[in-house]
């Protein structure tokens, strides 16, 4: 018997506020609340008008399909399917003990044929290693398992054996340590070409879970700048990371792939690259996104800190302000995330302001309130970088702070609200 799908968690965002039943056609109010089609048309042909959670008024009965959402409810039904079906088959099939691992992973290794026996036999190793933290950590001290993975990947084998073995790859990555040696299988040796195999696996990959672990792996081997080029130049690999942030793919896709985007864009190469492939558009839909897009704090934070990131040089800069509202979104952020975010906000508006000295940027920054924000960020318990950085764009803007600050309650000038 499975008992964990008696005790699936539904997040709340995809319930209904009326029938608390997992919305199947999602749909907006004017009020921007969101409710099953089904559930909100019986309200309104019941001659309310109003909003049920609000209680608002409606200046319009009209119904507007929630995409995003509908989206994210059928990849995380699609998941939760996976799941079931993943339980039932290692409920049916015990877990190997570590001494049928052995044997397992000896006949592979001498076996050496991607045929349907060596896919079974990867099939008992991610069981074992989805079943505790020690059998992964088993399997990552094996001698010769992690290479033998790393031989798979570089094979030419279906979609499905790739997925197997992606996924225990990502499993055992944590009990590794030392992810020199798998950079090392992964990126240099040149008999072997693994990253064409992580790139199908994000292009094509059946399930949410591999294309992650791809992902993850991916950031786990971007140790250096020698490291960042090969990922880089990788034919199609950036272009594909670049479109797992849109907001139409899952969240959990969305942030591991800000995370590897991040740890390959060190050089201004890559950066310059990120800036062609349109990443700023991207980005900037984050950072504008509705709540009920599935956008968490650490998906902005991780936005941000991709943005400032190609803000630092020229073609980033040039790209962000040829969009106002870019800035705009930006200045939105300060102090309405986290310490991180606002960080990561006043950096980008210092290189488009003080270091580009944009005036269209400088323009959008006073438009959105943004010398407001910054007067109370130089008052606030901040890194003595971001106050440096909030006084050169004073400077820039020509306010003077000592005159502007005193004309602020003290009472509401020294709060975080984070």
């Amino acid at each position: 018997m499975v008992r964990d799908d008696l005790f699936i968690t539904v997040p709340s965002l995809f319930r209904c506020p009326i029938s608390l039943d997992v919305m199947k056609s999602p749909v907006s109010l004017c009020t921007g609340v969101t409710y099953d089609r089904t559930s909100i048309q019986r309200w309104l042909d019941n001659g309310n008008n109003t909003c049920p959670l609000t209680m608002q008024v409606l200046r319009s009965k009209e119904v507007v399909p929630n995409r995003n959402l509908q989206r994210l409810i059928k990849s995380w039904s699609d998941s939760v399917q996976h799941h079931r079906t993943h339980r039932v088959d290692s409920a049916t099939t015990s877990v190997p003990s570590q001494d049928e691992i052995k044997c397992i992973v000896k006949d592979i290794e001498t076996e050496k044929d991607p045929d349907r026996c060596c896919f079974d036999a990867l099939s008992k190793i991610l069981c074992f290693a989805e079943e505790s933290v020690e059998n992964r950590e088993f399997l990552a001290k094996m001698d010769g398992f992690v290479q033998m993975l790393v031989d798979f990947l570089g094979d030419n084998k279906s979609i499905d054996f790739i997925e197997q073995v992606i996924r225990v790859l990502e499993l055992i990555l944590i009990k590794m340590g030392d992810y020199k040696q798998l950079m090392t299988l992964l990126l240099k040796n040149k008999n072997v070409d693994c990253l064409s195999s992580l790139l199908l696996a994000l292009q094509r990959g059946r399930s949410v879970d591999s294309r992650i672990g791809s992902v993850r792996i991916l950031e786990s081997i971007a140790m250096d700048a020698e490291s960042n080029l090969l990922i880089a130049e990788k034919d199609g690999l950036l272009s594909e990371l670049v479109k797992s942030i849109g907001l139409e793919t899952d969240p959990s896709l969305i942030e591991a792939s800000l995370s590897c985007l991040i740890a390959i864009s060190k050089s201004k190469r890559v950066k310059v690259k990120l800036v062609h492939l349109k990443t700023i558009p991207e980005l900037k839909n984050i950072l504008t996104a509705e709540p009920n897009t599935g956008v968490s704090n650490s998906i902005t934070e991780k936005a941000l800190k991709l943005l400032e990131t190609v803000s630092s040089c020229m073609e980033g800069r040039v790209e962000m302000c040829s969009d106002m509202a870019c800035i705009e979104a930006v200045v939105q952020k300060l102090f309405k995330v986290s310490v991180e975010a606002t960080e990561h906000a006043v950096t980008i508006l210092w290189s488009v302001c003080y270091l580009f000295r944009d005036g269209k940027a400088r323009e959008a920054v006073t438009n959105s309130n943004g010398l407001t924000k910054i007067l109370l960020l130089m008052q606030s318990n901040c890194s003595p970088a971001v106050r440096q950085m909030s006084a050169d764009l004073l400077k820039i803007f020509k306010v003077n702070s000592k005159s502007c600050l005193s004309s602020y309650d003290t009472k509401t000038t020294h709060i975080m609200p984070f």
